[in-house]
């Protein structure tokens, strides 16, 4: 599956850039030399053109999934790909990068969107729960129950949960902000320990797809005596911002809770939920306090929130839950990435204006300001950066170069980023001028005058002239020869020769004064 955009000639100087863009949808998992699309056909594009235009691939990313066979015009899977592995819980999953053709310059965009398969059943941290619980717990009693994790997206995803039996406890299952489900077992009919000392269930996680997979844990319940209250936050919900770059040892919050029993009953334990996932890397609570610190490296830029569940539960088994919010902070940590797409070195001198040198893609994985990202060069270089799109520029000449003023010019590019404190980085090309031929010969002197004596010998040398030129190379390679002019009626050239590499002026033959004076 497939959009084309129509390609779109942004500027026709010596060089021109065209764009286009085509989007394409494959299955994850597909083998390598698979066909993802015919990028000829969709960009109206030729094979002769993508050789000649010596075609590549320019990803942002260190590793190259999709191959360009430029002899068929297509493009390939080049590597495994593995959408959860890619992109883990982000959707739309898609792979992007830029077709580059030179002669002229041509850069097109390809979106490749990675669709999910059900090749992962919902599986559990654990293989058994084990609870404690008194049986004067009350109805309506919460205890939180492992989360299922399944990599799958879409409808391949978690979906719902199913307990057995469901005697003495109901399933609640409950969504954070980003979507994700987690279960509460919920007591429903008071348990009586005299009766069943112990209660066997299982909890069965099933996913969307088809055929449908599932995976399962089993609980065990003992019922203990005597403890009647349960522990009770004082919060059902606790929110806090926290900075990316907070060490770990940094308190992110403090929660607590109360017990009215007395004694050892009355005693809090604090625990995060298994229900937490991932976040019990990065975050610590003390079971006595109920303080919570970091223990883990933070970064904005793989995750912007946390969601923790906690529990407070008291020495007789019974348990209240709550959770903590923590919004992640963005800090300026990341500096700017400058790639050169394309380098034209060197260019010649009588380049016209605006003529494209290079093509640079800049990068910050920062968000908001410490983000967004100014790139200049200095202000005296026949040269300026033109944006193209969002992080592209292109490096052009901005006036009329002349090599035998300036023959190379080292253009340093700053990129800084608008954080506090920002960030930058430098990269610097060098750029050789190739010369034209643009600067006539000049000789030493405006006119020349030598004497002969009469009776010469034939093939004397009467004087040198010499010439130069501000050009290099061929262009700078002077050749001598006689303008054909009468001296007393018969040509200069029957007198008189020139040495065309040297400039010598030879007698031709022997001359009598008073014929030719």
């Amino acid at each position: 599956m497939k959009e084309i955009s129509v390609p779109l000639v942004l500027c026709v100087f010596v060089m021109t850039v065209a764009r286009g863009q085509v989007r394409y949808s494959i299955p994850e998992e597909m083998t390598k030399g698979s066909l993802v699309g015919n990028i000829v056909q969709d960009l109206g594009l030729d094979v002769k053109r993508l050789k000649s235009g010596r075609a590549r691939i320019f990803t942002e990313d260190s590793r190259e999934y999709i191959g360009l066979n430029v002899d068929k015009g297509t493009l390939v899977v080049k590597e495994r790909i593995d959408r959860e592995e890619l992109c883990a819980q982000v959707s739309p999953c898609s792979l992007h990068f830029q077709i580059i053709l030179e002669n002229p310059m041509e850069l097109h965009r390809i979106d490749v969107e990675i669709l999910d398969i059900n090749d992962h059943a919902p599986v559990f941290a654990r293989k058994e729960i084990d609870f404690q619980i008194s049986e004067l717990a009350l109805p309506g009693a919460r205890f939180s129950l492992d989360s299922a994790q399944d990599p799958d997206t879409g409808t391949n995803a978690l979906k719902s949960y199913m307990l057995n039996p469901t005697d003495n406890f109901d399933l609640k299952v409950l969504s954070r902000n980003d979507g994700s489900k987690y279960v509460e077992m919920v007591l429903q009919v008071p348990l009586d320990r005299e009766t069943q000392e112990e209660h066997k269930l299982t909890l069965t996680a099933f996913d969307g797809g088809s055929p449908q997979k599932t995976g399962t844990v089993r609980i065990s319940v003992m019922v203990i005596d005597a403890n009647d209250n349960a522990p009770v936050f004082s919060l059902p919900v606790y929110r806090v911002s926290l900075l990316e770059n907070s060490p770990n040892g940094a308190v992110v919050i403090k929660v607590s809770s109360t017990d009215n029993d007395q004694g050892a009953n009355g005693e809090i334990a604090y625990s995060f939920s298994r229900s937490s996932g991932k976040a019990l890397d990065l975050f610590h609570i003390d079971t006595k306090t109920g303080e919570i610190t970091v223990k883990g490296d933070l970064d904005y830029e793989r995750a912007k929130q946390f969601e923790l569940n906690i529990d407070a539960t008291d020495k007789g088994g019974l348990t209240d839950s709550s959770k903590v919010e923590i919004d992640i902070i963005d800090v300026n940590d990341n500096p700017p990435v400058i790639s050169v797409i394309s380098f034209s070195n060197p260019i010649p001198e009588d380049a016209a204006p605006e003529t494209v040198i290079a093509m640079l893609n800049v990068k910050d994985l920062d968000s908001g300001k410490n983000g967004q990202v100014k790139c200049s060069i200095a202000t005296d270089l026949p040269f300026k950066l033109k944006s193209s799109e969002q992080n592209f520029y292109s490096l052009i000449t901005d006036q009329i170069l002349d090599r035998e003023k300036m023959s190379e010019y080292n253009i340093t590019i700053a990129a800084i980023d608008e954080g506090s404190p920002s960030f930058s980085t430098n990269k610097t090309l060098t750029l050789k001028i190739s010369d034209v031929n643009d600067n006539a010969p000049v000789f030493q002197r405006q006119s020349y005058t030598a004497y002969v004596m009469e009776n010469n010998s034939p093939g004397v040398s009467v004087l040198s002239v010499k010439a130069h030129d501000k050009d290099s190379g061929n262009n700078a390679r002077i050749s001598y020869f006689l303008e054909d002019i009468l001296v007393n009626g018969v040509s200069a050239s029957t007198f008189i020769s020139v040495n065309a590499e040297s400039g010598e002026i030879l007698a031709v033959r022997s001359f009598d004064y008073e014929q030719t004076k």
